[in-house]
């Protein structure tokens, strides 16, 4: 349920709403936009009766939400939700680029696509450290050596990052670390740890998993947004399909789904999507062109000696001119990619 504020409604009264869904047991998310304050009560649907806060002091309207992901809902928070780390902004008009090994393998390894990536004005340092591989027998990655290689390389160049988290047991210690926590397709409902990353102090990054609908994505995302953490990303990375010429079904029309549905940044991943390096920037600018609020890429200086993932992966000369391609589609449908300098 929202309950919007009449626009010269007091900070106080809107707390004494808060404080009156509080003292029923209930969950207060508070969304202060431009014009309104809105407020979501989350909790025991048995209370969430119009008539309990309708007429409050300062109270203009109180309304169902019909969706079943709530704080998700662009019902709940009507303008986009912008998240910023550093040169890194997704949502509204921005664009941004992440981008970096799929893997962390070594200090050189990593220091010169750090390089590359902020040369070419991509704002955002990936690379795993942990990595959920469907053979046991497969490069895992390389634990705390790598995230300690992947903070000192970003640092080196002034770029934040993002690596993934795979156990409710290594939050603390990947926040330690990374700038913004990743959960993988893998974990996309391993609900545990999204209540986890949900009450960490760092911005998530969710990806949909290959077999999931959006609406499931969205009902993860609130899993995290339930919890406190409002700076939740989402990502659209493929599903499974039935042609074999790429690794998944790149999903474009969730784009323009979650952005009409969701306030929370979308952003698209081409490189595990197609699997194979020639079709990534094609299908980064269609990302860009269909409303995305970035991408994710992988980034190797060698792909060929890559510990996986090797095909998709681009070298930085093609990252460098996908980036060079991207600003003009950007610029074209009203957006602005943001770089980080240099």
């Amino acid at each position: 349920m929202i309950i919007v504020m009449q626009s010269e409604a007091s900070p106080e009264k809107a707390d004494a709403v808060v404080q009156r869904i509080e003292d029923m047991g209930l969950k207060a998310h508070v969304s202060r936009g431009e014009f309104r304050t809105i407020i979501g009560a989350i909790g025991d649907e048995t209370l969430l009766k119009p008539e309990y806060f309708a007429g409050l002091a300062g109270v203009e309207s109180v309304m169902p939400i019909m969706k079943p992901y709530k704080l998700a809902s662009r019902d709940f928070h009507h303008e986009d939700s912008v998240v910023e780390v550093g040169p890194f902004r997704a949502g509204g008009d921005a664009v941004s680029v992440i981008a970096g090994p799929c893997s962390v393998e070594s200090e050189d390894q990593v220091r010169t696509t750090a390089r590359a990536v902020r040369d070419a004005g991509g704002t955002m340092l990936r690379g795993g450290a942990f990595k959920p591989r469907s053979s046991p027998y497969s490069f895992q990655g390389l634990g705390e050596d790598g995230l300690k290689i992947l903070r000192d390389a970003a640092a080196e160049v002034g770029l934040p990052t993002v690596t993934e988290v795979l156990d409710v047991r290594e939050v603390e210690l990947v926040a330690r670390y990374a700038d913004v926590l990743q959960i993988g397709a893998r974990n996309m409902q391993n609900f545990r740890l999204l209540t986890e990353v949900g009450q960490v102090e760092r911005p998530v990054f969710l990806k949909r998993n290959p077999a999931a609908t959006i609406e499931e994505l969205l009902m993860s995302a609130e899993y995290v947004l339930s919890e406190g953490n409002h700076r939740v990303m989402l990502c659209e990375r493929g599903i499974r399909g039935f042609d074999k010429s790429t690794r998944y079904l790149l999903d474009l029309a969730a784009v323009a789904v979650i952005r009409r549905d969701s306030h929370l940044p979308i952003l698209v991943d081409p490189s595990h999507a197609t699997g194979r390096r020639e079709l990534v920037v094609p299908m980064a600018l269609a990302a860009i062109a269909g409303g995305a609020h970035g991408v994710m890429v992988e980034v190797h200086p060698d792909p060929e000696k890559a510990l996986s993932d090797g095909p998709q992966q681009l070298v930085p000369e093609a990252f460098r001119q996908m980036m060079a391609e991207l600003g003009p589609i950007a610029d074209a449908v009203g957006r602005t990619l943001q770089r980080a300098e240099i």
